[in-house]
């Protein structure tokens, strides 16, 4: 019997949707609530700009995995020498190592609240499910198929959540027109930082190539921004429902799960549950697919290869869950100096990521046809000034503020 059509259309967006899971985490969920609760309607305008650079670089990373069965980090090395390679497979893995505390404490929260038990025993029975996963035959097919059901799961929970909201239309509307309200450049500053995730991008690349097929490299690049557009789509919908629920009332948030503690007055526990499982979707699918980038760019760097069938590299997916698990099991929270850690690592590494994709895409002896056009370079070019703001941006408020 032939495939449902859009079982198999599901299948395809396996790179795309993986990425999107893993930028769309509960650090993301936080900072989308508190712009819509703070800022009502008025920052919808950023997710355009984000996801716009967004897009640029995740098909540069496609057409990058489609130009070559050589590795993104071993043409890096190739071009820049083995140092470059190994500064950035590093880079990546401490600072995937150092944000998955974040996703185990929010996949811990998202069914403690829901069910009132202890936050630690699900931070431990979920990082054990995500080392689980690493042992079965096929990861990476296995990898797909829970990240398309959890961005489902996040999907329905967000647009159910969005319509018992009712939110105003001419307040969306006005949303979308750029403006910049007081107080709010750090969390518009922070919600770019994390929607364009470069290393998201520069990622997509070994996914492309961990799924190449006959007949795949036409749809690749189109199914990798259908992933990039749904990540958009749910920040603009948490945005929506915290502008149109919490912002009348003054209702501030510092997490994701306080968003679903508001909603329970209004529409009553089963909302307050149905938002915690989006929270759970986002969560436990950062939670593997953050380990996964870590582990498989350290194994890459280390010459280990990239492919997710080497037991290498899995052992290094496993060290990025149990190093997480561990940090939200004995601190309880994410501690203060290992998010300045994270950040300060992130700082140094992004821009140079970022130079280093955008190079390779620009060399027609690595891309032959598949070099970035004309579009793609003026896009790319104001995309790094944009990233390299941000972190001239960052270093100030951290080391010199």
């Amino acid at each position: 019997m032939p495939e449902n059509k859009i079982i198999k259309l599901a299948k395809g967006l396996g790179p795309g949707i993986i990425t999107a899971a893993l930028v769309f985490g509960p650090s993301k969920m936080t900072i989308t609530s508190r712009l819509g609760a703070e800022y009502g309607y008025s920052t919808l305008w950023v997710v355009v700009v984000a996801i716009f650079f967004m897009l640029i670089f995740t098909d540069m990373g496609a057409r990058i995995g489609l130009s070559s069965s050589v590795s993104l980090l071993t043409q890096i090395r190739n071009k820049w020498g083995k140092a470059a390679g190994v500064i950035i497979g590093f880079g990546v893995f401490l600072v995937a190592t150092s944000f998955q505390a974040g996703n185990s404490i929010g996949v811990g929260i998202a069914v403690a609240e829901a069910s009132e038990t202890p936050t630690w025993i699900w931070i431990l029975v979920f990082n054990l499910a995500g080392v689980s996963l690493l042992f079965f035959g096929s990861f990476y097919k296995t990898l797909e198929k829970l990240m398309i059901a959890l961005v489902g799961l996040m999907l329905i929970s967000f647009l159910t959540t969005l319509f018992l909201s009712k939110p105003s239309l001419s307040g969306i509307a006005n949303g979308f027109i750029p403006s910049i309200p007081l107080g709010s450049a750090g969390l518009l500053i922070a919600f770019t930082a994390s929607c364009f995730s470069i290393v998201g991008a520069f990622y997509q690349s070994y996914l492309i190539q961990e799924s190449k097929k006959p007949g795949f490299e036409k749809q690749a690049k189109n199914r990798s921004a259908i992933g990039i557009l749904i990540l958009g789509i749910m920040s603009l919908v948490v945005i929506i429902c915290a502008a149109s629920i919490l912002n009348p009332q003054g209702i501030k948030v510092n997490s994701a799960s306080e968003m679903s503690k508001a909603l329970e007055p209004l529409f009553g526990s089963y909302a307050a549950h149905l938002f915690l499982a989006g929270l759970f979707g986002a969560s436990f699918s950062s939670l593997v697919g953050n380990a996964t980038v870590g582990g498989s760019l350290l194994g890459d760097s280390l010459g280990f290869g990239n492919r997710l069938s080497s037991k290498a590299v899995r052992g290094f997916i496993a060290l990025v869950m149990a190093c997480g698990a561990s940090i939200s099991l004995i601190f309880g929270k994410l501690p203060l100096e290992l998010i300045i850690f994270a950040q300060s690592v992130t700082i140094f590494l992004v821009p140079f990521i970022g130079f280093a994709m955008y190079a390779i895409a620009n060399d027609p002896k690595i891309m032959g046809e598949k070099v970035n056009s004309s579009f793609a370079k003026i896009s790319g070019a104001i995309g790094l000034i944009l990233l390299t703001g941000l972190a001239v941006w960052n270093f100030n408020e951290l080391f010199i503020k």
